[in-house]
């Protein structure tokens, strides 16, 4: 269990580096799609896409898997290592696989969101910007509103309260109409 453990981490790594360096340059994929597809089918000069970066899950796994495979196979007829000759052997192949597949879309979240981060950094600097301005704004608005507020209240107090008119009640009103 222990060795499963460690081939399926280092498989992990192994697919992160596979998806890096095909999301720098994919001169394979091109070769290979010139190759195969006629003049009308190629794939244009600007296109990223090549065997693991910017595909859907089924060719990526084919492509893992067929790599896996021919890796192993490899393995097997060159080595005195006999991979397909027991439980091991099949487990370790399958954990590779499934390892590597996880690692190209641990890498594909970690670039994407890369590159959210970076172009939401500058929109997110000018709306801290933004805050600040506002927040300095609201701090000189509540210094003059203080002073202004504090003049105004002054200014009533310094004035003279006006008199009093006496007025009568509603009950005395009522009485003098005669309706009590």
């Amino acid at each position: 269990m222990g060795l499963d453990i460690i081939i399926f981490i280092v498989s992990i790594l192994f697919g992160i580096f596979l998806y890096w360096r095909e999301s720098n340059g994919n001169g394979v994929y091109r070769f290979v799609n010139k190759i195969v597809n006629s003049k009308e089918l190629q794939m244009t000069s600007e296109s990223k896409k090549g065997f693991i970066y910017q595909q859907s899950f089924l060719p990526r796994l084919i492509f893992v898997v067929t790599v896996v495979l021919i890796a192993a196979l490899i393995v097997e007829f060159l080595t005195p290592i006999s991979i397909f000759g027991s439980y091991l052997g099949v487990s370790a192949f399958a954990s590779f696989a499934a390892g590597t597949l996880l690692g190209t879309y641990l890498a594909n979240f970690v670039l994407k969101s890369g590159q959210v981060i970076e172009k939401q950094s500058e929109s997110l600097e000018d709306k801290f910007d933004n805050a600040v301005e506002k927040g300095k704004d609201f701090i000189e608005d509540l210094k003059t509103k203080d002073t202004r507020i504090l003049e105004e209240a002054k200014q009533e107090i310094e004035a003279e309260p006006k008199p009093k008119v006496d007025k009568k009640s509603a009950r005395d009103r009522l009485k003098d109409k005669g309706l009590m």
